[in-house]
């Protein structure tokens, strides 16, 4: 949050855990260097402040320097949304930080700044609380915690249980939470099972262990002997929010768990001081001193969430609105889910592989077998294969697949691959989905961003000033008639074999183009494969069916130029209705079928009975933020779409090597010989 008063002009550190070497340890300097000032050993002068980090075993250093040279005392945590696992059980450093200078959160000793937020903030800002109500149910529909190594294939426990939340022993939540010493802290915990027990009678007692405690790092207050009768422990990593779902009531001792309850609708019974309690929204054992105001779920989340922390972007290395913390966290989620258990990839062209490494081996190091395949590229998938299908993804890089420049984002399916119509996709399913306002307006923003940026699937650039006059020339010719763009493809990619109709070769598309508008200008692109000599499929007197042959001429430019698109299955398609141009398709690709397109050939039966028809925000959030992964060509991490179009507006994308780019054009070679040999 932002602080009233003054910064102080240098924040004093005594501790490794602000001064070390360590990622965790340069994370929160950067933090606190973008916020503040970059912590530093030393004595304080005026102006200075000193920080601790909460109430650690060693924040007594920074207490004592505080106390002797009379400088402030500031208290700094993980924010509420920290990583994948707990900061003990990996090297995983923060996404933002609580900076406070009065106390800290957990402590009723005195106000923190976020209980005067609760206290005195006016809650008169519309467009905060209407931030708060959609980051609040993307949050939950993701379901985002603390700490996120969750398994959401996992089955959750029969609902209708009583859901007691475990804590670690010592935690300075406990120790500094106004509750006593550790003996009455655990009386605490055993009088609030026996009050779960108690007051619910007849329910079933599920106790949720803190993940360090499943994780054999700390003891928690509860053990095995405590599972007798009705009572029994959540096996699995399930996610909170999935155990929230089934529980009828949720009893907590200052758990952040509790918070999470209190957005998941529950009224939690709460046995400590935890920040929540306190305001209307729980039922507090001993009622914390001071407060008394009654909030909403959604007034609580605004200010502990969107105002209170201080959110970092590391892929930009900068400050952020939480809703940038969702993004990143969203694409590392759906990383691990996918992940987690390792992979084993069939199929894999050698030259492919560092960046496959790149894009599967974040959590174990990627095997290549075409045994136990879990992996494959969707063409090459070994037969009864039932993994993850991979392919290229619509925004793809600056540069040829064919030329072996790397990719930005991949297409990762588990139901089929989104080019063969013959059997559903995950993207079938994901454009079925209906869309919240939130997500509706990410796709939107998404959209805009890339037609202002020019962006298309390869981003090859090239000269398009000549065609742009000669189209211009054409229509001041042929007055009124339509300029269609006729997009060439590779005759034996696997999008043709699988979807295409009749109509299956380019000479056959711009006849058949020909024939519906005898009047039209035609443009016809070849596909940039073609054009680099990387694959067969040239059109060589064909051309002569169409007005005017784009060569070199970007996607992008290429659209800019037509009234209207003709295709097979190309992924210009799907460029154009981004445009807001007319597309009929001759094949069955991915956009069709939704009504978006007039489809000339059969499309799957369970598209068209699809209701409510898809909307093009629903098409364009599931093809370009829902259906691929994308990897920061800068820092090599998981990234959202956001950053993706970003880093190919700037031209910061990664490139094959020379060498590659020489094998590609060898591969061409053979490819055209296989591909005559086929005819």
């Amino acid at each position: 949050m932002e602080h009233e008063d003054a910064p102080p002009r240098r924040l004093i550190a005594a501790s490794l855990g602000f001064l070390g070497p360590g990622a965790q340890a340069r994370r929160i300097r950067r933090i606190l260097d973008l916020s503040l000032s970059r912590p530093r050993a030393g004595w304080p002068s005026p102006g200075d402040a000193v920080v601790a980090w909460g109430h650690s075993p060693r924040a007594w250093r920074a207490e004592w320097l505080a106390a002797r040279s009379g400088a402030p005392l500031w208290r700094i945590e993980d924010a509420w949304i920290r990583s994948l696992h707990p900061g003990r059980q990996g090297n995983e450093p923060p996404m933002g930080l609580l900076v406070d200078a009065l106390g800290l959160h957990y402590d009723p000793a005195q106000p923190s700044e976020l209980e005067l937020l609760l206290q005195t903030h006016p809650l008169d800002d519309g467009p905060l609380i209407a931030r708060a109500r959609s980051t609040l149910e993307r949050m939950r529909a993701l379901g985002l915690s603390k700490y996120n190594a969750h398994d959401p294939t996992l089955p959750p426990p029969e609902p209708g249980y009583v859901l007691v939340v475990d804590q670690v022993r010592g935690d300075a939540s406990l120790t500094h939470g106004g509750i006593g010493d550790e003996a009455a802290i655990n009386r605490r915990f055993r009088d609030m099972l026996n009050a779960a027990l108690d007051e619910n009678p007849g329910a079933r007692v599920l106790i949720r262990a803190h993940p360090e405690t499943t994780g054999g790092q700390r003891p928690g207050h509860y053990q095995p002997e405590d599972a007798i009768g009705r009572v029994s422990f959540v096996e699995g990593a399930h996610s909170p929010q999935a155990l929230l779902e089934g529980a009828v009531a949720v009893y907590t001792v200052s758990s952040q768990m509790g918070f999470e309850a209190i957005l998941a609708g529950h009224r939690p019974r709460v046995f400590g001081h935890p920040f929540y309690a306190g305001w209307g929204l729980s039922g507090d054992e001993i009622p914390p001193p001071r407060r008394g105001r009654d909030l909403t779920r959604v007034q609580l989340f605004a200010l502990a969430m969107l105002v209170y922390p201080v959110w970092y972007d590391p892929l930009r290395d900068r400050l952020c609105l939480f809703e940038e913390v969702l993004d990143q966290m969203e694409a590392r989620l759906k990383v691990y889910r996918q992940d987690h258990a390792g992979h084993v990839a069939a199929g894999m062209r050698r030259w492919k592989r560092p960046h496959l490494q790149a894009f599967f081996g974040t959590h174990h190091p990627v095997r290549f077998s075409d045994e136990g395949a879990t992996l494959a590229w969707a063409s090459r998938a070994p037969e009864g294969f039932d993994g993850l299908r991979v392919e290229d993804g619509f925004l793809r890089s600056k540069g040829l697949g064919a030329e072996l420049v790397p990719p930005l984002s991949l297409a990762v399916d588990d139901l089929g691959i989104y080019y063969d119509p013959s059997r559903e996709s995950r993207l079938e399913r994901l454009i079925a989905t209906p869309l919240d306002a939130a997500a509706e307006e990410r796709a939107l923003w998404l959209r805009a961003t890339i037609l202002d940026s020019g962006l298309s699937k390869y981003n090859l650039g090239g000269a398009a000033g000549e065609a742009k006059a000669r189209v211009a020339a054409l229509r001041g010719e042929r007055p009124g008639a339509t300029v269609i763009l006729v997009p060439g493809q590779v005759e034996d990619d696997a999008s043709i074999r699988l979807g295409a109709g009749e109509v299956w070769t380019n000479r056959a598309l711009l006849e058949a183009t020909r024939a519906a508008h005898p009047e039209a200008i035609l443009l016809y692109k070849p596909h940039p494969d073609i054009e680099a000599g990387l694959r067969p499929g040239a059109l060589g007197e064909a051309a002569e069916l169409a007005d005017l042959v784009l060569d070199r001429v970007d996607a992008a430019e290429a659209l800019g130029m037509a009234d209207a698109v003709w295709t097979m299955t190309s992924g210009l398609g799907f460029e154009a209705l981004m445009r807001g141009l007319p597309v009929t398709t001759l094949g069955a690709p991915f956009y069709a079928g939704w009504g978006l397109t007039e489809d000339r050939s059969p499309v799957p039966e369970r598209r068209l009975a699809v209701q409510p028809r898809p909307t093009l925000d629903q098409l364009v959030h599931a093809t370009l933020i829902a259906y691929p992964r994308y990897l920061d060509p800068v820092t090599r991490q998981p990234c959202p779409p956001e950053l993706a179009v970003e880093r190919l507006a700037h031209g910061l994308t990664g490139r094959g090597s020379p060498r590659l780019r020489a094998l590609a054009k060898l591969q061409g070679v053979f490819a055209s010989y296989a591909w005559l040999w086929r005819r």
